[in-house]
């Protein structure tokens, strides 16, 4: 792992889930993907700083080093998933284990492969945060989706039930009553860049 990071106060860290291989695109690495003339997991990064996240933990996997070479990740932490094309549950655990034994209260989850979720989700989401019990994810017209807010007490939980590509999907809907919706389709658009045609999203 290559740390960067400048120690805070106890709060929420970002994790950037920034490591699949782009199977469907021909096998180019998403964080690579360009977008408003820079990868797109630099994009990622600003959006998750300019929504109040001052902290970003970045986990990389599909030719890590070349995303090291070529994208400015400054002051971001560097966490490796060498298990990445077994699934974003991986990554998720990956990201987690990167936060443990820090003053981290929550994380904040967010996927590279979502460019039109902008930093006024973010925000809302981060806003909801009330500790290491809070369980909140950004909603799309009532539709869960990202980003999500884990608190520490959910860590555990989340990273035993992360498996294949469903990551906490099974860990929120058994605690469904607790999690917290913040509905963001009137700022954010929720869509993944999967496929070649996806790509017309990208600027």
């Amino acid at each position: 792992m290559t740390t960067h990071e400048t120690t805070g106060g106890a709060g929420v860290v970002a994790l950037l889930l920034a490591a699949g291989g782009g199977r469907r695109l021909g096998g180019r690495p998403k964080a690579l993907l360009r977008h408003r003339g820079r990868p797109l997991v630099e994009h990622a990064v600003r959006v998750l700083r300019e929504g109040g996240c001052a902290r970003v933990h970045v986990v990389l996997g599909a030719q890590a080093d070349e995303v090291r070479a070529r994208a400015d990740l400054t002051d971001c932490v560097l966490v490796d998933n060498p298990e990445w094309e077994q699934g974003m549950g991986t990554s998720l655990r990956a990201g987690l284990e990167s936060l443990a034994g820090s003053d981290a209260g929550a994380a904040l989850v967010s996927l590279v492969d979502q460019p039109g979720i902008g930093p006024e989700a973010v925000a809302r989401v981060l806003g909801a945060y009330a500790g290491e019990q809070s369980l909140v994810s950004a909603a799309y017209d009532g539709v869960r989706g990202h980003p999500v807010l884990f608190g520490a007490a959910h860590w555990a939980g989340i990273a035993a039930t992360a498996t294949g590509d469903r990551g906490a999907r099974a860990y929120l809907r058994d605690h469904a009553q607790a999690l917290t919706l913040v509905e963001c389709a009137d700022v954010a658009r929720p869509f993944d860049i999967d496929t070649e045609a996806d790509l017309v999203h990208l600027e």
